[in-house]
């Protein structure tokens, strides 16, 4: 049967021997306008071909040129994951990297680009579903807290422990005492997990309404992705206003030398997966990072520090 790319698949660079489409790194609906043929691509040798196919599919080349060099700069930025890994392992390091974000702003997405070719014994994505009546009657933290790293070892949280600052308050699920608890408690416990020698990377991804909506929307009309849909998420557009305010309230009260907040512009979610993981390149000390092939600067205008003055998408 003969492999085709669509929207739901990614476009692997063109190689001269035939590879599978790894299905590891889905192209979003937008990204793709018309399917191409895989074996229509590697049989490419002039520009004129490659834009001959482009006319006979209907394609947008621009569109299928982005997400080609989108997937070059990916496989090379992970290639830099792998040896941050490594590192860690070596040193005995320990990282928890928290996304943090409105629905369906990609912090699921940029996770799997993150841990895609990463040793699974050396890393865990944690993403805990609502407290249970026992977890209810403790500590806030405890829960979190067990799900902290290891020697050697790199966590990814899918929403972590603020939650309490933003989705709980909005939602009503915790009360005024609890909320103002938290925030009191929160900028203590980190500074006593750096202290401790953790290493924390607090990521917002920000996203507009209007692309918030629209993704909405693609999710209600994809089967495969209908799951992502909760009546919190439903909710969301209703309440953006509460959620900015919340939102607010946290950066200025958690936004610390120590732990600082970094926000990401998500509307592009190819540029905030390459950027956000150009961010956690850049600021570890990584054996073999001077040889990298890859730039690991982070684009200011997609990654910035949270400050007052700071001009956020969403």
């Amino acid at each position: 049967m003969t492999k085709r790319i669509s929207s739901s698949t990614p476009i692997a660079v063109p190689s001269p021997a035939p590879e599978p489409v790894a299905a590891s790194s889905p192209v979003d609906v937008n990204e793709v306008d018309a399917s191409i043929l895989l074996s229509e691509l590697r049989n490419l040798r002039t520009k004129k071909d490659l834009s001959d196919l482009f006319k006979r599919n209907s394609s947008d080349p621009r569109k299928v040129l982005e997400t080609i060099r989108y997937e070059e700069e990916l496989e090379k930025l992970q290639i830099e994951l792998v040896k941050l890994q490594r590192w860690v392992q070596a040193k005995g390091k320990r990282i928890a990297i928290l996304f943090e974000g409105r629905d369906a702003a990609g912090k699921g997405g940029t996770i799997r680009r993150f841990t895609e070719h990463l040793n699974p014994r050396a890393m865990r994505v944690v993403a805990l579903p609502k407290p249970t009546e026992e977890e209810k009657g403790q500590w806030y933290f405890q829960r979190y807290a067990k799900q902290l790293p290891n020697r050697g070892e790199i966590v990814f949280f899918d929403r972590s422990w603020y939650n309490r600052a933003v989705v709980e308050p909005v939602n009503n699920f915790c009360t005024e005492g609890q909320y103002d608890i938290f925030m009191q408690q929160v900028p203590e416990f980190e500074h006593m997990l750096y202290e401790d020698g953790l290493i924390i990377i607090k990521f917002w991804f920000s996203i507009s309404k209007e692309e918030q909506l629209n993704r909405f929307k693609s999710r209600k009309a994809n089967p495969l992705k209908q799951w992502k849909l909760s009546p919190v998420d439903m909710q969301a557009q209703e309440k953006w206003t509460t959620y900015t305010k919340f939102k607010e309230q946290m950066f200025s009260k958690t936004h610390t030398s120590f732990s600082p907040w970094i926000i990401v512009k998500a509307n592009n979610k190819q540029k905030a997966r390459l950027e956000s993981i150009r961010y956690v390149l850049s600021i570890i000390p990584y054996e073999g990072k001077d040889k990298s092939g890859v730039s690991l600067y982070p684009n200011p205008n997609i990654i910035t520090r949270f400050h007052r003055n700071a001009t956020t998408v969403d």
